[in-house]
């Protein structure tokens, strides 16, 4: 009996030493919030009971979203400034690939499917954690379906960031859905942008995003990035020509409204391909993997700041 006890503790301490450390995250799981129709997991971390701000974080195709979000730098990134990260997880019975299924016309319809399903977590984590401002990111499919969010229910997120993404609505079945990352969006700038501008929706009310995209991405496009700042500027109403600043890796081009406040910024970085940009040599720059690629920038901490939640470097608010 002794021997079968010592056994179990060493197999249970080599689980534990062995397991990958984003399943050793305080990650909390997120049940009982309402319809699911998408048939969604979710987890979410936070330091404290209530917090200002809450971040959504849409992983990628292949990706487990919790170890995106540690190896990304965004959950160190939410312990240092405080705000509650709600990750949600596509499932392989949904998506052979767990990829967000977001050129499925029930999935991206407003109020069913998946969306739905991200919609009610949202709501439900925000009035737990009293929070008073939305944000959401994704990576590749993540970020096609935070577009999707984001044109469904403008009016619940304060900013968002699409990083490899897809401009919503590119696609509403798979081929049109190759087509798109393959080639960039079928429709123009100004027929995306009438597409989503609906009579209820005030141009002011639309929320700011940052884009990101590797000029050598061959997964996605980059002309989705480009055409999708353009079609977003317009709904924000920013100036048409936007202030561009070069670094010697990456471009940013910033897209102002009257009151010189950024509505819009792309980043494009040369030498990347597809997936989210990383520096490890930052603190909270997270770590390079499969679709996190080392850069001179660091996206989640660049968007952390375009967004203002950064508790140490607000210098963004007076953009």
């Amino acid at each position: 009996m002794l021997m079968l006890s010592k056994k179990l503790i060493l197999t249970f301490c080599f689980a534990i030493y062995f397991l990958p450390q984003y399943a050793l995250a305080s990650f909390n799981k997120l049940a009982d919030f309402g319809a699911n129709p998408g048939e969604l997991l979710a987890s979410y971390y936070a330091i404290s009971p209530a917090t200002e701000n809450l971040v959504i974080l849409l992983h990628g195709c292949v990706q487990n979203g919790e170890q995106f979000a540690e190896q990304s730098g965004f959950l160190a990134l939410a312990k240092r400034h405080d705000f509650t990260l709600l990750v949600p997880q596509q499932l392989e019975s949904n998506n052979i690939k767990s990829c967000f299924n977001w050129f499925s016309p029930q999935d991206i319809q407003k109020n069913s499917g998946e969306n739905l399903s991200l919609k009610n977590m949202i709501l439900h984590l925000k009035t737990k954690m009293k929070a008073k401002n939305v944000y959401i990111a994704g990576l590749s499919a993540g970020g096609a379906m935070a577009s999707v969010m984001l044109v469904n229910y403008p009016k619940m997120f304060s900013a968002g960031a699409i990083i490899s993404g897809i401009p919503y609505p590119c696609a509403d079945n798979l081929i049109k859905a190759i087509s798109c990352m393959r080639t960039g969006p079928s429709q123009s700038v100004t027929e995306l942008t009438a597409l989503v501008n609906k009579s209820d929706i005030a141009p002011q009310q639309w929320p700011n995003l940052s884009i990101w995209t590797g000029k050598q991405d061959k997964v996605v496009h980059p002309l989705n990035s480009v055409r999708l700042a353009k079609h977003w500027s317009m709904l924000t109403n920013a100036i048409e020509n936007p202030e561009i600043e070069r670094q010697e890796n990456y471009q940013v081009s910033r897209w102002k409204n009257q009151k010189n406040k950024t509505r819009v910024e792309l980043i494009e970085i040369e030498n990347m391909g597809h997936g989210i940009a990383v520096n490890p040599m930052l603190d909270n720059g997270g770590t390079t993997a499969s679709f996190l690629l080392k850069t001179s920038i660091s996206a989640p901490i660049n968007i952390i700041k375009f967004w203002s939640i950064d508790n140490i470097n607000s210098n963004n608010k007076d953009k």
